[in-house]
């Protein structure tokens, strides 16, 4: 598998508190890594380190390949002049890199989808434009990756829908990799393939969407007043993978395609059922189950 950027033990400890405790993240080239967790989680603190804007107190990172060197980062708020236009922003910046050309200006301010907004100053713009703009200033000097600290951050729906569509055209078109972090984990769940899960200071998983289907997926659910009952006439049956939720919920694995049956089994051993349904295990339900609590951010 190729991978564009690693992490071994990467620590961060500031006095006595270890913001980041031995994190080991594999971003693999040409995919979209979300980073999820609640706010202080140690999400920006990892993406300052592997963007070389804090120094790692103990591990390492290391981008491979041709790409070494080749990253843009957008962490926080943009850093962009507000009395400037959008051009006048990023023509500052390819001055500073040395990559000034006209043409890549306008490249640039297509790809985020400004290429219309003229002279209008930059401190007229949307949170969502402001947001893009971040982005095309990330992408000065053509890195591979890009790192981007919670962009869809306060946006309204129709920013978080210019934002994704932006992200996922970079992706496509242009082949970058994507490190992006947030705790708004439906809209992550539409644009990320891979995840890394970190909950105070601690990578706790690491997964790709695939591998989240496999280990969530579909499974029965069972409402019965007698649980006891329900649990030993299924039992009898031959389910083997039950749980009983907190709720008293009955969970079956792999019995999706059975809930008539089931229904039919338990109402014929005289056990009353109030509702038997299919539940879709989301991003958030596995990062609740994983980090043992309710996203705050």
């Amino acid at each position: 598998m190729n991978y564009i950027l690693t992490t071994e033990n990467l620590t961060k400890i500031y006095g006595q508190k270890k913001a980041a405790n031995n994190i080991n993240i594999h971003i693999r080239e040409g995919s979209i890594y979300g980073l999820i967790g609640r706010n202080g989680a140690g999400k920006t603190t990892v993406m300052r380190m592997i963007s070389g804007l804090s120094k790692p107190t103990g591990g390492s990172y290391q981008m491979h390949g041709e790409h070494r060197f080749g990253v843009g980062v957008l962490i926080e708020s943009p850093g962009i002049y507000p009395n400037m236009s959008a051009e006048e922003n990023l023509r500052l910046k390819c001055i500073a890199m040395g990559c000034y050309k006209k043409e890549y200006v306008q490249q640039l301010l297509s790809i985020v989808g400004l290429s219309d907004t003229g002279k209008k100053h930059a401190g007229s713009f949307s949170l969502g434009m402001r947001q893009r703009l971040g982005i095309a200033l990330a992408l000065v000097g053509d890195p591979k990756m890009i790192v981007l600290d919670e962009p869809i951050n306060g946006l309204d729906p129709q920013g978080i829908v210019e934002v994704r569509q932006t992200l996922e055209k970079l992706r496509q078109e242009k082949g970058i990799t994507i490190m992006i972090s947030s705790h708004i984990l439906d809209e992550l769940g539409k644009l990320a393939d891979s995840y890394g899960i970190i909950h105070e200071g601690e990578l706790l998983d690491e997964f790709s969407i695939g591998e989240l289907s496999t280990r969530c997926g579909q499974h029965a659910v069972v409402n019965a007043p007698d649980t006891n009952r329900a649990l030993e006439v299924l039992h009898n049956a031959g389910f083997e993978q039950i749980e009983v939720d907190p709720d008293g919920k009955i969970r079956i694995e792999g019995a999706i395609d059975r809930t008539c049956e089931i229904n039919r089994m338990l109402i014929g051993s005289g056990v009353d059922v109030k509702e038997i349904y299919v539940k879709n295990i989301s991003l958030e339900d596995y990062y609740l189950s994983v980090t043992g609590g309710y996203n705050n951010g």
